[in-house]
């Protein structure tokens, strides 16, 4: 079965996204990028980066990995959702760092839900 991380940006999740619900309606629809997943996939988890400029991402998931031990849940794929891999200004170094160090597939991108002009009405 396909147990589903999502991580994103720690300042976007606190302070822009109500509750992360982007990621988890498409989750739950099976849009976006998650629509490769089967139906007994499950999410069981959203982890922020730990903060700019991303230096407690290694630790975070390492954290996740021990703290789901005892429950034996562990991820088999990683998502890096759009406030990290579009938003933010330390991406690149951070998703590098995910890559390297999760040990499963790293997914560019959760949700289809991004406006194309902030502006428009």
């Amino acid at each position: 079965m396909e147990k589903v991380l999502i991580v994103g940006c720690q300042q976007t999740m606190n302070e822009i996204c109500v509750g992360c619900s982007r990621c988890m309606v498409a989750f739950n629809r099976r849009e976006g990028e998650f629509a490769a997943y089967g139906p007994d996939a499950q999410l069981i988890g959203l982890l922020s980066c730990g903060g700019c400029p991303g230096q407690a991402i290694v630790m975070r998931l390492a954290q996740m990995k021990l703290w789901n031990a005892p429950m034996q849940e562990m991820p088999t794929h990683l998502h890096v959702a759009p406030c990290l891999d579009l938003h933010c200004p330390h991406a690149e170094i951070i998703k590098q760092k995910i890559v390297k160090t999760a040990g499963i597939p790293v997914i560019l991108g959760a949700h289809p839900y991004l406006p194309k002009d902030i502006f428009a009405v």
